[in-house]
């Protein structure tokens, strides 16, 4: 039992500790809990961090990584972009202050939000070497680079700085004066390592999903001899899709949030409350919300009692609500995401989805997956899984990943994967990139390497896996039926006329006319289609030739799916046909003769070369197409629905919209705020996610 004395002499010993040092003694948290992974997590926060201000700034970012061995577990890490740089009076904060960033509070995808990661380095490299970080900046506007040396008073949590100085910046490579970026040169105790944890597999993820980024990575004894190297050209010059930061959404608001929100509001209607402090609460919406809850609409917010408070909450769950904006995400859209993984790995086929932005607890998100097969992948091991959560690789705790879980649920033999006992990672010469764009990505630890459970989230991976699987199942089954076609037709036309010939010379008679044996033999109609590049007009050219190696006249409906999107137009199309739903063209072909050919031919504008090298060929009519596969009519018509009710609700949503901004602008002074806020309670619309039309929503397995 402890006595009185004792208790208060426990009290006195209590003392508040700074964030520095609670990061100070467990830095493991941050990501530096090993020698080999402590060297990635440095590199990871200086990369994420210059590729978001390059974005921000709207810069194409051409980023250097130099790591150099001084001693067998000290490492020298040099960083380098081109972004705008951070002004003279930031740096402190910046580098050397926890908890200080611009993101935080942010509804909007980013990379990082919580000011911890560059400032996380900065503390390692003083706790394990004694060293300062030396950082270099120019910001366009001076006339002079601010060179400065920083470290951390952990007790305080600010910066030290030491030696500042003014001087001009010239690139140690091309000997050219810099203009603007960023230089972060910063000693640590770490180990260089190979192989699938190392930071030259982090930088060739990252180029993966950022393929508008130029990367390189130098690594070197400290004797100045290459270790490793390695260089990712960027692919794309489009930049990522700016986001915009939106309001909360009503489901994804805690009591103890809305308790604050409603102390600290100076609205003086709850209904005005609602419309501006939260996204997609029209007026119409704030009405039922406050109906749900039995309070009236002309209530003070500030005097919502907590019980009160409490049943607003159970009404933002039970009142149907649009889902918030999708404006706030980024996704990388399937064509970057193939130059992305063609970049890093050699492949023969590739399949990428990209869902429509979905919401859960009120937080918006978006699934991507690409699927790369043969090439020079490993065959006789577990396919590379490729995570990343709003463009950042996940290296660490793949098995504990729901990313990874996702992908385990599905059953890749019925897709042309060996997965033995049907459960888990399966193993062939595939790899699969899953992407998750988020406003609020849930980690299972501070150090963000593997996402936790989320049922939304989850059955919308297992989706877009089974839409990636279907794709490599019929491309799968397209190369096998091709194969078998064209060897039969091969050795029909090899031996048969060499038959023919020798028959004719025996019996002194002409050749016969073959052709209409050889269609009786074959029995098939044939389709090959071919992707090419002109580089004149700067088209994706598809060619697509049918044969009909059969003995009577065919009828046929060919549909095939090409990249329809913002910026791409089909402008060269002799033959015609017609839309059949977005990114799905057809063309009717009446007669095909028995043993004749015909050939489909279009250009799609707004692309570059290599953006087209896949595509999906579909048919109607009867008899198979070897080359083909059968249009699922149903699957079309929900898709058809699915475009009709977006492009319907788009029309609603512009008419709620404009009476709700009347109706705002004349009761501005009745509920307290003027005509700038009313201009506040314009909605950002909902991005037009895109249909895959050939994906389903249904297992299909």
């Amino acid at each position: 039992m402890i006595r009185m004395g004792e208790a208060e002499e426990i009290s006195r010993k209590q003392k508040q500790v700074s964030i520095s040092e609670f990061f100070e003694k467990n830095k493991h948290f941050l990501g530096f809990d090993t020698l080999q992974r402590s060297i990635i997590t440095a590199v990871k926060e200086s990369v994420d961090n210059s590729l978001d201000a390059c974005e921000e700034a709207r810069i194409l970012p051409d980023i250097r990584v130099e790591i150099r061995r001084t001693k067998s577990d000290e490492l020298r890490l040099v960083t380098q972009d081109n972004g705008p740089g951070i002004p003279r009076n930031a740096i402190e904060n910046v580098f050397g202050k926890f908890l200080l960033g611009s993101r935080f509070h942010a509804i909007r995808q980013t990379r990082g939000q919580q000011g911890i990661g560059i400032t996380g380095v900065v503390m390692y490299s003083q706790l394990t070497t004694g060293s300062k970080t030396h950082v270099v900046s120019k910001i366009k506007s001076d006339a002079s680079a601010v060179f400065v040396d920083l470290g951390i008073d952990t007790k305080k949590n600010k910066a030290i700085k030491s030696g500042e100085r003014r001087d001009s910046w010239v690139d140690d490579v091309t000997s050219e004066e810099i203009e603007q970026g960023l230089r972060i040169e910063t000693l640590m105790k770490a180990k260089f390592q190979r192989g699938k944890k190392s930071v030259y597999q982090y930088l060739r993820m990252t180029s993966i999903v950022n393929p508008h980024a130029s990367i390189s990575l130098v690594v070197s004894d400290n004797n100045g001899d290459v270790l490793e190297q390695g260089k990712w050209l960027r692919t794309t010059n489009k930049l990522p899709r700016a986001v915009e930061e939106i309001r909360p959404h009503p489901r994804g608001v805690h009591l103890g949030t809305l308790q604050r929100l409603l102390r600290d509001a100076e609205e003086r209607r709850m209904t005005s409350f609602l419309q501006k402090n939260f996204c997609m609460v029209p007026p119409s919406a704030s009405k039922r919300i406050l109906a749900a809850a039995q309070i009236e609409e002309s209530r003070t917010p500030k005097r919502i009692r907590p019980e009160e408070s409490q049943e607003l909450v159970k009404a933002f769950q039970n009142v149907t609500l649009r889902d918030p904006p999708t404006n706030c995400l980024s996704p990388i859209e399937d064509l970057l995401i193939k130059k992305g993984l063609s970049k890093a790995i050699d492949s023969r086929f590739a399949s990428t989805v990209t869902r429509k932005p979905k919401a859960t607890q009120g937080n918006p998100f978006q699934i991507e997956v690409g699927l790369v097969f043969g090439g020079d992948l490993q065959s006789d091991g577990p396919i590379e899984i490729l995570r990343f959560a709003n463009r950042v690789p996940l290296m660490y705790q793949q098995g504990g990943c729901l990313l990874t879980k996702a992908l385990e649920s599905v059953n890749w033999k019925s897709y042309g994967l060996d997965q033995p006992g049907g459960i888990g990672i399966p193993k062939g010469p595939a790899a699969v990139l899953i992407h998750l764009a988020s406003t609020n990505v849930q980690f299972t630890s501070e150090a963000k390497e593997a996402v936790s459970y989320n049922e939304d989230v989850f059955d919308e991976i297992r989706k877009a896996m089974l839409e990636v699987g279907r794709g490599l199942k019929n491309h799968l089954k397209k190369s096998s039926q091709r194969k078998k076609a064209k060897e039969k037709f091969e050795l029909v036309n090899i031996i048969l006329p060499e038959i023919s010939r020798k028959s004719s010379e025996l019996l002194d008679r002409d050749e016969p006319d073959l052709a209409p044996v050889i269609t009786q033999i074959m029995n098939a109609v044939f389709l090959e289609e071919e992707l090419s590049w002109n580089p004149e007009e700067k088209l994706a050219i598809c060619s697509i030739t049918i044969h009909n190696y059969t003995a009577r006249a065919r009828a046929y409906t060919i549909l095939v799916k090409w990249p329809e999107g913002p910026g791409t137009s089909m402008s060269y199309n002799p033959t015609g046909g017609r839309k059949e739903a977005g990114g799905l063209w057809a063309w009717r072909l009446d007669t095909l003769n028995p043993g004749s050919s015909t050939i489909l031919e279009f250009g799609v504008s707004g692309l570059s070369k290599g953006d087209w090298n896949e595509t999906d060929v579909f048919f109607r009519g009867n008899g198979e197409i070897i080359g083909a596969t059968k249009m699922d009519e149903k699957l079309l018509e929900e898709q058809r629905k699915s475009e009709a009710l977006e492009a319907a609700m788009e029309e609603v949503r512009s008419r709620e919209e404009g009476s709700a901004m009347g109706g705002l602008i004349l009761r501005s002074e009745e509920v307290g705020y003027s005509s700038e806020d009313s201009e506040s309670q314009k909605r950002h619309p909902e991005s037009g996610g895109r249909v895959d039309w050939f994906g389903l929503d249904g297992e299909g397995q």
